[in-house]
């Protein structure tokens, strides 16, 4: 299967057509995604610097936070310049914003982004505050940006080579929960099954992705799971991450991807969540669900936002205080389902 086998719809070629237009030879292109970049924000913006590098541009990647670790295989050399995003952003011609929609998330970010001198967006996200101008390939019916990357390579006739393919397979399947959620849908497949036909090879990517976890990361997971609560009664569950876990396990942020997982598939749960205390002071909260709970609308309520069946928000406050107040609206939220 190539991936003029993969039908792409009208309104999508248009939007492709609209962001290469600013993307011409020879200019300087930032790319970057959200903070805490995931698999999907990752991949899209790596395989969208192959791309464009391909087509002689000078891309270069400026993340408001560092790729996690087991993302780094995905990374060409001398393509990571995230540790001094903001001058790249601010010299860059044109900024790429990938699997985000949402000035709120770029963090640090933020200002210098909106203020370049050109601003595309490639995204799949359905809810948050809009970027304020400039070209934007957006399908929220994508299952992910990765897919929609995909996508601006095939209307552009851009050949994808098998490390792009690599990188957009890695964006899938981490989006997808590896095939599991129920963004998995037939015409992701195939665009998976494309990136097959291109190279790839999904035993390595799964061992790269998710079977090569350090130490700290395996006791982080026990510990925070030690804090579950669970309340039958309105199928609602939660953990809760210790204070100092991720300094006594040698952890970072990036260690407490998928736990929230582990509430979401205890029988009877329809509302998952986990709680931590960031430095900043604020309270992260990520949201999952199952059936016909929207998380993305009960994130919304506190100020953000994602996916039917995936979410997140940051409240101000001690992690009491935030407990209270969403464990309040999500009960009130499931009683009404």
């Amino acid at each position: 299967m190539s991936t003029s086998e993969v039908s792409i719809p009208p309104e999508r070629v248009r939007a492709a057509e609209a962001v290469a237009a600013v993307l011409a030879p020879g200019r300087r292109v930032a790319l970057t995604t959200h903070v805490n970049a995931d698999g999907d924000g990752v991949g899209s913006e790596v395989a969208l610097w192959h791309l464009l590098t391909a087509r002689g541009l000078r891309a270069t990647i400026a993340n408001p936070t560092p790729i996690p670790e087991r993302f780094h295989f995905l990374l060409p050399a001398g393509a990571d310049h995230s540790e001094r995003a903001a001058r790249e952003i601010e010299s860059a011609d044109v900024v790429v914003v990938l699997d985000i929609s949402d000035v709120s998330r770029l963090g640090d970010l933020a200002r210098a982004i909106t203020q370049s001198h050109a601003l595309a967006c490639i995204d799949h996200h359905v809810s948050g505050g809009s970027l304020p101008r400039g070209p934007r390939l957006v399908a929220p019916e994508a299952a992910a940006t990765a897919e929609l990357v995909f996508d601006f390579a095939s209307a552009l006739q851009w050949p994808l080579s098998p490390e792009a393919a690599r990188a957009l397979y890695v964006g899938i399947l981490t989006d997808t929960g590896g095939f599991r959620f129920a963004n998995t849908t037939p015409r992701v497949l195939r665009v998976a099954g494309a990136l097959l036909e291109r190279g790839v090879d999904p035993e390595s990517i799964y061992e790269s992705v998710y079977a090569s976890a350090p130490e700290g990361r395996v006791r982080l997971t026990a510990e925070v799971l030690g804090t579950l609560v669970v309340e039958p009664e309105h199928g609602l569950a939660w953990v809760t991450v210790p204070p100092d876990a991720l300094q006594r396990h040698g952890a970072t942020a990036d260690d407490l991807d998928g736990i929230v997982e582990y509430p979401r598939s205890i029988a009877g749960v329809r509302l998952a969540m986990l709680f931590r205390q960031l430095a900043s002071g604020k309270v992260k909260v990520s949201f999952r669900s199952l059936g016909d709970v929207d998380v993305a609308e009960l994130a919304h309520r506190f100020g953000g936002g994602g996916h039917r069946k995936a979410a997140g928000a940051a409240l101000e406050g001690t992690l009491a205080e935030a407990q209270t107040e969403v464990l309040s609206a999500a009960r009130e939220y499931l009683n009404g389902r």
